[in-house]
């Protein structure tokens, strides 16, 4: 599902200014993540973020980031040409990056010329018990697909255990160490460790289980975190993933989850997210 985009105001912060641009988009599954990341960041003007809600799952989470990023990045060259700021050639890279279909960053990318500087994976998820609890936030070091791979009669194979690719991409260490600092200075409980992304919301205890075998240091579970951070990494910039927790990972049980509570969370997270970028 996808919506329009909205957007309040930031400015640059130091890590990241050098790519050129001063715009994050943050890309949620549903409107209800969208709405509360938007209360969070408040409604002065727009000038830094663009938030949308790409839909559940990996794929849509994918599809959805980079057809945003391509054509804000193409919009954006296309209005540096008519005010004479930008060269002919930098558009058509910009506009060939959506097609790029090769490994690696696309075309046009990677090099200062996308719209965005910063791509934020946020919503709501589940919390393996222990590491994450219910109300309390994540922001990931790591976003793993975790059942990315093939089943084998000696179990589970990875795509990396594969040689077909990668099924993890990092976070920005510095900005997510920056994060959790400060919303921990605000009093939240906030952790580390990586954040799976499945197809699949895990509804028992062995699937649990066996996502902590294959991510012992799994702490949330989300079902968008990857596509969107895969996507990010194709036009060569650097992703976050932030998780409010709704539910324990493991046995489905709809009567405990706590849905308004991690919508909340991330709300407070967001307006925090804001301080962190344009201090």
């Amino acid at each position: 599902m996808t919506t329009r985009n909205d957007t309040v105001s930031a400015q640059n912060i130091s890590p990241l200014e050098l790519r050129g641009s001063s715009r994050v988009l943050i890309v949620t599954a549903v409107d209800a993540e969208k709405d509360a990341i938007m209360r969070g960041l408040g409604d002065q003007a727009a000038e830094c973020f663009d938030v949308i809600a790409a839909g559940v799952g990996p794929a849509s989470a994918a599809a959805g980031t980079a057809a945003a990023i391509a054509f804000a990045t193409a919009a954006a060259s296309a209005r540096g040409l008519a005010q004479g700021t930008a060269a002919p050639e930098e558009l058509d890279a910009a506009q060939g990056s959506a097609a790029s279909s090769g490994p690696g960053p696309a075309r046009g990318t990677g090099n200062g010329s996308s719209a965005y500087r910063l791509v934020i994976s946020a919503g709501i998820g589940g919390g393996f018990p222990g590491r994450a609890d219910v109300g309390s936030l994540v922001v990931a070091d790591a976003m793993v697909a975790a059942d990315l791979g093939s089943q084998t009669p000696d179990g589970f194979l990875s795509v990396d255990e594969l040689g077909f690719g990668s099924s993890r991409v990092a976070a920005d260490a510095v900005l997510a160490a920056r994060l959790r600092h400060e919303l921990q200075r605000a009093g939240l409980t906030v952790s580390g460790g990586t954040a799976v992304t499945v197809s699949t919301a895990t509804g028992t205890a062995q699937t649990a289980a066996e996502l902590l075998r294959r991510v012992p240091d799994a702490a949330a579970e989300g079902m968008e975190g990857f596509g969107v951070a895969t996507a990010a990494q194709q036009f060569g910039l650097p992703v976050l993933e932030l998780r409010g927790i709704s539910n324990a990972v493991g046995p489905r049980d709809r009567d405990a989850w706590r849905i308004k509570d991690a919508l909340d969370a991330l709300q407070t997270a967001s307006s925090i997210l804001r301080e962190v970028i344009t201090s």
